[in-house]
């Protein structure tokens, strides 16, 4: 019974960190923070812009974003669907709405060290 009662403890707290994470993105995607979002990232993250992917440090990533956002500045976000795998990956679909369109964004969390960090993002141009 212990054993349960921990089991269920850790991996709510885990339920809960991801969470975390996923609203600190929609917050941050929501507003073109690319700051904020750079919070959750892993030491390096890989990029899609419209089937363009590339692989960035934590600094690079956020200057890619940085420049993304200005060129496309959100004018809302809407949360389509999320899930998780059996290998811990943790993934929300989002639509990100700006004055020409919108994206179709999927980013993907994976625990690294004991912390929920993004290992993914994709724009996808709708």
């Amino acid at each position: 019974m212990l054993t349960f009662v921990i089991t269920s403890w850790v991996f709510t707290g885990q339920v809960y960190a991801q969470d975390d994470v996923l609203s600190g993105v929609r917050t941050a995607l929501s507003t073109g923070d690319s700051k904020q979002l750079a919070q959750y990232f892993n030491t390096s993250v890989e990029i899609g812009i419209d089937g363009n992917k590339s692989t960035y440090s934590q600094t690079q990533a956020e200057f890619v974003l940085r420049d993304f956002f200005s060129k496309q500045a959100p004018t809302g976000l809407e949360r389509l669907h999320n899930g998780s795998s059996d290998q811990g990956l943790t993934y929300e679909i989002m639509k990100y709405k700006y004055n020409g369109g919108s994206y179709r964004v999927m980013v993907y969390i994976k625990q690294f060290r004991g912390a929920n960090l993004i290992d993914t993002i994709e724009f996808t141009k709708e």
